[in-house]
């Protein structure tokens, strides 16, 4: 019995935490600066929650990171119109990225283009190391 109440840590929204998790001691290890869990209302009234922001600095504009576990054409849709909804009332510099489990599989290249469509950054887990200075300043 307590190997089967175990396998329940493994499901969907406990591995989605653990990966939101990971990103934010990620952060915390590089010493960005970041507010967790933000609600953002968006042009449409819709409230849009974002993993993580970080403010503004004197160098660089508001950055909003989602990070997605499973990163497929549905969640790749929905935080693209959270993306868009927001951005029409956030500061017009304002960046998104959004950092992608790829511990298990890559990301699909259609996942990654559609992001990258509505100027949102996508990130793998694996190659976050490239977008710490942009995040640190």
């Amino acid at each position: 019995m307590l190997a089967v109440n175990d396998l329940f840590y493994l499901a969907a929204p406990t591995v989605a935490s653990l990966f939101r998790e990971d990103v934010a001691l990620w952060l915390d290890r590089n010493e960005v600066r970041y507010i967790p869990k933000i609600k953002l209302t968006g042009e449409s009234g819709y409230d849009h929650l974002f993993d993580f922001v970080i403010p503004k600095s004197r160098v660089k504009p508001e950055r909003i990171l989602k990070a997605i576990n499973n990163p497929n054409r549905t969640n790749a849709e929905a935080v693209t119109f959270a993306w868009l909804d927001t951005r029409k009332v956030r500061p017009p510099e304002s960046q998104a990225y959004v950092f992608l489990n790829d511990s298990e599989r890559a990301p699909s290249g259609s996942v990654i283009e559609a992001l990258q469509q509505y100027e949102l950054r996508p990130v793998p887990g694996s190659e976050r190391e490239n977008v710490k200075q942009e995040l640190a300043a």
